[in-house]
């Protein structure tokens, strides 16, 4: 009984903390969801009021018809959904090149491709500018599609979830005739829906959410994607919070609906991911 408790109450303990931690990371959003409605008087208001005395919808209508929503809308899904499909593709082949076959320094290639991981990316923004500029890609969504298609990180867990897949199933293929392609797109592929979900996750939230390298290479008001759209509600010397928040809110539907679309791998994903060698 004695040791059941001495299991218990740890056990207790850190499900309390990680309830405590996950308020606190709730407390934002919370804020965010709240000033969406609320008007720009409103929203610094002290104490904070978490639920406003009149909702304004018309936030939403506001922010909607303010900017051009629907076409940095339209924009970011197009560079997210095209980044995130060439990731899959990449990584995907990557990962298993490195994973299943054998050639002549793969360990090295493969060490040297995840040490392009560990660089800033500040130390490499520059000379990827003048590489975009001399390729004429600068204000093109080519510049941001072809810049992330390529994921040291993606190819890392492809490579580690595959690692983890019995060669024999390739082996038993070989035999039954089936060349190397199609081991890859009918035996490995299918038993790969974790780290495929998982990577695709992570590559869509990574596009939609980026800021930098739009505002980079983007100049064209008609491509902008929607964090430079909704970043142009601040004004030089007035920010319209409100509506920012308002846009903010609509921004996390795609990214929302994607993570319950694969969250079942999600998990399995990660794990397999990060242990398996």
């Amino acid at each position: 009984m004695g040791q059941l408790l001495g299991r218990a109450v740890p056990k207790s303990l850190a499900h309390l903390l990680m309830i405590l931690i996950s308020l606190v990371m709730i407390v934002p959003f919370l804020w965010m969801l709240s000033t969406s409605f609320k008007l720009q008087e409103e929203v610094f208001q002290y104490p904070i009021q978490w639920i406003p005395q009149v909702f304004h919808f018309e936030n939403y209508v506001e922010v909607w018809t303010s900017i051009p929503f629907p076409l940095y809308y339209f924009n970011s899904l197009k560079v997210s959904i095209l980044v995130t499909l060439g990731q899959l593709i990449t990584c995907s082949l990557a990962g298993y090149a490195f994973a299943r076959l054998d050639f002549p320094g793969k360990n090295r290639l493969f060490i040297m491709y995840f040490a392009a991981f560990m660089i800033p990316y500040q130390v490499i923004m520059i000379p990827q500018y003048f590489v975009i500029k001399k390729l004429g890609l600068v204000d093109s969504h080519w510049a941001l599609i072809l810049l992330e298609i390529f994921s040291p990180y993606g190819v890392f867990l492809m490579r580690q979830f595959l690692s983890g897949i019995s060669k024999e199933l390739s082996e038993a293929a070989r035999i039954d005739g089936c060349n190397e392609f199609g081991i890859f797109a009918r035996i490995i592929m299918p038993l790969a829906k974790p780290a495929l979900a998982t990577l695709g996750i992570f590559a869509f939230s990574w596009v939609w959410n980026d800021f930098q390298a739009p505002l980079i290479y983007l100049t064209s008001d008609s491509l902008k994607t929607l964090p430079l759209g909704l970043a142009s509600l601040n004004g030089e010397f007035t920010s319209q919070t409100q509506l920012i928040m308002a846009g903010t809110v609509l921004s996390l539907i795609p990214v929302v609906t994607v993570f319950l679309f694969f969250q079942r791998y999600f998990i399995s994903g990660i794990t397999a991911g990060s242990v398996k060698g």
